[in-house]
């Protein structure tokens, strides 16, 4: 077999993938590229653009130690050509290649440039499956065949049993129940020291990574002065253990709080390390089982994290790959709104929104409650672009890849793919947020209050979503409760609350909000 090209993405840092473990190592070349085009197709965070600089260049150093022979393109190289496509064509013009092979990638454009690249660059590559996954979109296909509506929680008790996750020898669930999730919806705590994290020190490759960032993707949102990701696998496994050890206990409890200044609670913080190929989540649930089986962690946290990974995570992927590509072009509910300056500015007196914006860009991370309860409920009951607000959130999370962020966006958080992804939109008013957070302490909104000057815009602005809505979302079975609530208030009422969510609305167009 003639020596081939094997082009490794930023988001592949894996050595027990085929097209590492196949390799000829004393002929193939490995090729990664920091190019332009995947930096800038979106304005990503530059924590995000240095994290996966930073880990593709020490995944590179450890290659090489392992014998292979690696072909890096910096981003300043003088000869970048800036994309894929053109690296790939100079890798293979310069080492006299005439075979390409790639591992399928996470992203249908991504798909859809491999393909172009025997009329491209008059090469077919060979694509290798991506083996991280715990189910193959074959799997996923044939579980979906033939069902009304896609659930998580069917397909989340399929993996369990596939997987032997959390099963006692009988083969039901551990605890007697598939989900404990009533158990995880504590609210914050009046008092609680949440571990510090750990500090992961700035390598060399680091260092100049940072310093790269800064020259070249200064106008992108983000800071860089709080950057602590670990960057290696070793650093990965180290906030595993951390997680496991100091977090996983109380996990559970609090893994819907929002605490103001507390950007991690108890939270992982692994979704980049896993999203990156830094870690893998069979390796991941096996870890947090065992915590369980010792005794060390209870089971309505372990369970509620597994179920996030072996569940939601796969689930999301099936489909994104199931659904695509006509997925990206839905927008059931016709949300058109152009997305306000205040995610980018944090500039807004909603204390809720204007906390998680700064968290965001000080860490390039949130939880998954403010992502669906207070950015992405802002943004459904608004009515925003979900186009612009897809490519916010694929922008600003260090997690973030198209798979896993378009799913969560369009189809949990906005509802603009009409019900593949979730049962009924979730949409909540102010007091879900002052239940489960304590950010309405410092805010200037009333979440008690529904119409006058100081009343919280998630109010308003909730029940104005259910009554434009009323002819799509009405005949829901999970939401005869609302409109009957609804019909309760009321014309007077009624008109007072929508007059309400049109002032809400413009003073939001004016950056008044």
């Amino acid at each position: 077999m003639t020596a081939a090209l094997r082009l490794i993405l930023g988001d592949q840092l894996t050595p027990d993938l085929p097209i590492l473990t196949q390799a000829d190592r004393q002929r193939d070349i490995i090729l990664l590229c920091e190019v332009r085009e995947e930096a800038t197709y979106v304005k990503h965070h530059q924590q995000k653009i240095a994290f996966l600089f930073s880990a593709m260049r020490h995944f590179a150093a450890e290659l090489r130690e392992q014998g292979y022979h690696v072909r890096y393109v910096t981003l300043d190289d003088p000869a970048n050509s800036g994309s894929f496509d053109g690296e790939v064509a100079r890798a293979l013009q310069e080492h006299g290649l005439t075979r390409v092979i790639v591992t399928e990638p996470g992203e249908w454009r991504v798909l859809q440039k491999f393909r172009n690249w025997p009329e491209q660059l008059a090469i077919t590559p060979v694509i290798l499956p991506d083996t991280r996954f715990l189910c193959s979109h074959e799997t996923f296909t044939g579980w979906a065949r033939g069902k009304k509506q896609l659930r998580m929680e069917f397909f989340y008790r399929l993996m369990r049993q596939q997987h032997n996750m959390l099963l006692q020898p009988d083969g039901a669930p551990e605890g007697g129940a598939w989900n404990f999730d009533k158990e995880n919806r504590k609210p914050p705590p009046a008092k609680a020291a949440f571990p510090p994290r750990h500090a992961h020190a700035h390598s060399a490759i680091t260092r100049e990574v940072l310093a790269l960032v800064k020259t070249y993707f200064a106008d992108h949102f983000g800071a860089l002065e709080a950057f602590d990701y670990a960057v290696t696998r070793s650093g990965a496994l180290q906030d595993l253990d951390f997680f496991i050890s100091r977090c996983l206990p109380h996990f559970g409890d609090y893994q819907d709080a929002m605490m103001v200044g507390e950007a991690y609670l108890y939270h992982a913080r692994l979704s980049a390390y896993l999203n990156a190929g830094l870690l893998l989540p069979l390796e991941v649930c096996q870890r947090a089982e065992v915590a369980y089986r010792a005794g060390q962690a209870p089971l309505n946290a372990v369970e509620g994290f597994i179920r996030q990974i072996l569940g939601w995570r796969e689930f999301i992927r099936g489909i994104y790959w199931l659904q695509m590509p006509g997925y990206a072009a839905l927008n059931t509910l016709n949300a058109t709104e152009p997305l306000p300056d205040f995610y980018w500015t944090a500039e807004t007196r909603m204390h809720c929104v204007a906390e998680a914006v700064r968290q965001t860009r000080d860490h390039a991370y949130s939880h998954h409650i403010q992502r669906l309860m207070v950015t992405g409920n802002f943004a459904l009951l608004a009515g925003l672009d979900v186009r612009q607000v897809q490519e916010w959130y694929l922008a600003v999370y260090a997690d973030a890849y198209e798979w896993v962020e378009m799913p969560n966006t369009l189809g949990m958080a906005l509802f603009g793919d009409g019900g593949i992804v979730g049962s009924k939109p979730y949409a909540a008013s102010g007091k879900y947020i002052k239940r489960m957070s304590n950010y309405c302490r410092g805010c200037a909104y009333d979440p008690e209050a529904t119409t006058g000057p100081t009343a919280c815009p998630f109010n308003a602005l909730y029940w104005d979503f259910m009554a434009r809505h009323a002819a799509k979302l009405g005949g829901n079975q999970r939401m005869p409760y609302v409109y009957a609530t609804w019909e309760k208030f009321g014309p007077a009422k009624q008109q007072a609350i929508r007059q309400q969510a049109q002032d809400i609305l413009a003073r939001m167009r004016a950056g008044a909000l």
